[in-house]
């Protein structure tokens, strides 16, 4: 088990344990490839933990077969790990132009509220929102009530948003936050490394 040490310890009354186990709100951002990647690296890690995950993919087209779609599919009906469950949303509007925009702005806010019924409700351990980024950047969904919902969610349950152009308010509540650099990490906070996350 890595024994990594934050550099700092707060004075808040919880144990480690608390600690190393509180939710994550995770975003990757950036102009750099490798962030729907890392994230999918995140869900065969709750997969091997045993954890229900949520795939919710805002911008890449329903049509589109990814091989992380195909995998992770194939390993949550294997019995052998955690449930998975894909939710695709939007036409691949994110770098195609093409009539029916108002139809792709339904479809994201569509997505955002089986989000919202989900954590309610507790479904997933671990949600993917795929491109999630992209609608809150072009005002799409709104931001404020995203951060609330997600400060708010219930449980144990990790989120991590990947997409390009997150806006402030999301990296500035997060936990842990990608660039392709370190902006922001779970041990700059006090906590420790935890199962599924980075192992």
């Amino acid at each position: 088990m890595p024994q990594g040490q934050p550099a700092v310890v707060p004075d808040d009354g919880m144990t480690t344990r608390q600690r190393r186990n509180r939710p994550l709100l995770a975003v990757h951002t950036g102009p750099g490839k490798g962030k729907s990647t890392a994230a999918f690296g995140l869900a065969l890690r709750a997969w091997n933990q045993g954890w229900p995950i949520g795939v919710f993919q805002f911008v890449k087209s329903a049509k589109w077969k990814v091989g992380e779609e195909n995998a992770l599919r194939v390993l949550g009906a294997s019995g052998e790990g955690g449930t998975v469950a894909w939710h695709k949303m939007g036409e691949g509007w994110s770098w195609v132009q093409r009539d029916g925009q108002d139809s792709n702005e339904d479809k994201a806010r569509e997505g955002w509220e089986q989000v919202k019924r989900d954590l309610a409700a507790e479904t997933y351990r671990l949600y993917v929102l795929d491109e999630f980024a992209y609608p809150l950047h072009w005002g799409w969904i709104d931001t404020a009530e995203v951060v609330e919902t997600l400060r708010a969610r219930p449980g144990n349950q990790h989120v991590v948003v990947t997409g390009r152009n997150a806006p402030r308010e999301l990296i500035d509540a997060a936990d842990l936050v990608t660039e392709m650099t370190k902006v922001k990490h779970p041990m700059d906070a006090g906590q420790k490394g935890q199962r599924g996350i980075e192992w």
